[in-house]
């Protein structure tokens, strides 16, 4: 997103991984209007948050800002959180990555680390310098989860392309995966009922490769078409 020249963007590797699963992608733009939301979930079948090149509002979860806090986009903040209530009002199927599974949590009542690496002691890179889907770090994975129904191992490892994370955990959520150092990588809702899978890492980035990035793009698109079947 470039705020000031006012043009608003997205990685194609989303829209390709939706469509090569067998969903049709709808890109959605920034207009922070509850109305507006609405308007747009009456013709969703699930919603992705993706992830960002901004940082979410500490005040939303009222804290002061961080000497390393990134640039702050209200507007992306504000749109996020009027979709997330729709989400939640209307049973969407939703996954939220990177920037999504922070907001998501931050919606829900949680905190974030503002800057792992200055506030978590012994944080491994989470901000890795590869743009090739390297996947730099491991992560454990919970047993009984969505996550290792999918992923069918404890453990593996993810790219990592993020310098905030979930500190307190909304009470709604529960962690089903972690890193070493234990920044959590990924939520579920504690409602099983309703489909909610936020990542830390971006499985939209090599889905083409990675087995368990392509699983979860498939059970994605694979509830939202049995929930609009239901409509």
């Amino acid at each position: 997103m470039d705020v000031d020249k006012n043009r608003f963007y997205l990685r194609k590797d989303y829209s390709e991984a939706i469509f090569e699963t067998g969903g049709t992608p709808v890109l959605l733009p920034l207009i922070p209007l509850k109305d507006f939301t609405r308007e747009l979930m009456k013709n969703l079948d699930a919603v992705i948050i993706s992830g960002s090149n901004s940082d979410v509002d500490p005040h939303l979860y009222g804290e002061e800002p961080h000497p390393k806090l990134a640039s702050v986009m209200t507007r992306r903040d504000q749109t996020d959180l009027y979709l997330l209530e729709s989400v939640f009002q209307k049973r969407k199927p939703l996954l939220a990555i990177c920037f999504g599974i922070q907001i998501l949590n931050v919606f829900l009542g949680g905190t974030l680390w503002q800057d792992v690496g200055s506030q978590v002691q012994g944080a491994v890179k989470h901000s890795q310098d590869s743009s090739d889907g390297y996947r730099s770090h491991s992560i454990s994975i919970r047993s009984a989860s969505l996550l290792h129904e999918l992923a069918g191992v404890r453990q593996t490892h993810v790219n990592s392309y993020h310098h905030q994370a979930i500190h307190k955990v909304a009470g709604q959520l529960i962690p089903t995966a972690k890193a070493s150092d234990g920044i959590v990588e990924a939520v579920e809702l504690r409602d099983k009922e309703h489909f909610v899978l936020g990542l830390q890492w971006h499985p939209e980035v090599g889905w083409e490769k990675d087995k368990l990035s392509r699983q979860i793009f498939l059970r994605f698109v694979d509830v939202a078409k049995r929930s609009a079947r239901r409509k």
